[in-house]
C-alpha cells in the first residue's frame, strides 16, 4: 500500500522534488486577495518575474495548470476566420493542436517524428504561403526530452513574418532554459510552477505581449476564466480576475527571490551541468531518444536500448529508496524512460538516483 503521508522524492518531469523551505511558504497564513497585502505580494512577484523572463510586457498568474493557457492563447488571439499553424513534435505539442481544434479554430499541423526538432526552415516553408495568423511552438517537449531551436525560429520569424503571432509552450523550459521574451518577439508563453520553479502544482505563469493583448480586444468568444482583458484589467490593481492560489504565489515569490539572487545565467548554467551529467550516463548505459544537439537541459528521455522493464525498475527504486523517476510518455512507455533535472534538484541528487538505477539494471 502506498503511504501518501510519506510521498516519494520526485524525479519525474513534473511535478518535481520540492524542498522543505518552499513547502513552508505554502503554510503561511493566507491573505485576502482583494486586500493591500495581497496586492503588494502580487506586484512584487510580477516585478521579479519580469526581470527573470526579460520582459517589460504583461505577466499574468493563472490558478490553473499551464494547459489552461493553451486554450487562453487560442481563444484570445485567434479569430474564427483565421488559421493557426500548430507545430507538432511530441505528445504535448500534439495536445495543443487538439485544444486549438476544440476551441473551434481552423488548425493546420506541421508534424515531425517524435524525437525530431521543428526547425526554422520547416516553419518558413509553411508561413511563406501567407495563410497563417499565428503559430504554436513547444520550447521543450516534455514527452521526448527535446528542446526546439526556438531562438533561430524567432529570428527567422521576426525578419520574415513579423505580423504572425507566436505562442510558445515553455512548460518544462521556463527558468531552466534561456528566456528573453521581449527580444524573442513572442506573443504568449507560459509554464506551470511544478516544473523548473520547483513548487507544487496549481499555478501557471503566462507572459503576454502588448500586441497579443491588443488583438484579444476584438476576438469574440474569449470565455471568462482565461480572458486576457480581464487579467489585464485586474493587473492594474495587482490582482487577478478570480480567486488566486495565494499560498502558491507566496512560494513563487520566494523562489523568484532565490532565482534573482543566483542570477539567470547561473541558473541556466546549473541546469546545463545537470543535463550533461544525465546525458553522459544515458549514452554510456543506454542511448538518448532525441538527437543530442537538441537534448533538453531540464529533462532527459532515455532510449531503452537494453530492454529493461522500466515499470519494475521504477517500483524497485521507490520501494527501496522512496524515489521515483518517469516511465516513457504515451506511446513511448517502456521504450523510453525520463529523468528530470530541473528546479531544486542537484547534481548530488542525480548521482544518487543514477547509482540506484545502475544497481537495478
Amino acid at each position: 500500500m502506498v503511504d501518501w503521508k510519506n510521498p516519494p522524492r520526485l524525479f519525474i518531469p513534473g511535478p518535481v522534488k520540492v524542498n522543505e523551505d518552499v513547502l513552508q511558504q505554502l503554510a503561511r497564513p493566507t491573505l485576502g486577495h482583494r486586500g493591500k497585502e495581497y496586492a503588494q505580494l502580487h506586484g512584487d512577484t510580477i516585478s521579479m518575474l519580469k526581470k527573470i523572463l526579460f520582459t517589460d510586457q504583461n505577466i499574468f498568474l493563472s490558478t490553473s495548470s499551464a494547459s489552461g493557457i493553451w486554450e487562453a492563447a487560442i481563444r484570445n488571439c485567434v479569430g474564427f476566420d483565421e488559421v493557426v499553424l500548430c507545430t507538432c513534435c511530441g505528445a504535448f505539442s500534439d495536445k495543443w493542436a487538439g485544444v486549438a481544434k476544440s476551441c473551434g479554430r481552423n488548425v493546420e499541423e506541421l508534424k515531425v517524428d517524435w524525437g525530431k526538432a521543428t526547425t526554422a526552415d520547416m516553419i518558413d516553408e509553411k508561413l511563406a504561403t501567407g495563410k497563417y495568423a499565428a503559430v504554436t511552438l513547444v520550447y521543450n517537449e516534455t514527452s521526448t526530452g527535446l528542446t526546439n531551436p526556438v531562438y533561430q525560429i524567432s529570428e527567422m520569424m521576426k525578419d520574415k513574418y513579423p505580423d504572425v503571432l507566436v505562442f510558445v509552450d515553455s512548460v518544462s523550459g521556463l527558468v531552466g532554459l534561456p528566456m528573453h521574451f521581449d527580444d524573442l518577439g513572442w506573443d504568449v508563453t507560459f509554464a506551470s510552477v511544478q516544473k523548473a520553479f520547483a513548487i507544487p502544482p496549481g499555478l501557471a505563469v503566462a507572459v503576454v505581449s502588448n500586441r497579443a493583448l491588443g488583438k484579444s480586444k476584438n476576438v469574440p468568444g474569449r470565455g471568462y476564466y482565461f480572458d486576457f482583458q480581464q487579467f489585464a484589467k485586474q493587473a492594474e490593481k495587482s490582482q487577478t480576475p478570480t480567486t488566486p492560489a495565494v499560498p502558491h504565489i507566496m512560494a513563487l515569490n520566494y523562489q523568484c527571490e532565490k532565482l534573482i539572487a543566483e542570477g539567470m545565467e547561473n541558473v541556466w548554467k546549473r541546469h546545463k551541468e545537470m543535463g550533461e551529467l544525465v546525458r553522459a550516463w544515458a549514452k554510456e548505459k543506454f542511448a538518448l531518444f532525441c538527437e543530442e544537439k537538441y537534448a533538453s537541459n531540464t529533462l532527459t528521455t532515455v532510449k531503452n536500448t537494453r530492454g529493461i522493464n522500466v515499470a519494475e525498475t521504477i517500483k524497485a527504486i521507490q520501494d527501496k529508496h522512496n524515489t521515483i523517476f518517469g516511465n516513457g510518455y504515451g506511446k513511448l512507455k517502456e521504450e523510453t524512460f525520463r529523468i528530470a533535472h530541473m528546479g531544486d534538484i542537484t547534481l548530488d541528487d542525480l548521482k544518487e538516483l543514477l547509482a540506484w538505477i545502475d544497481e537495478e539494471i
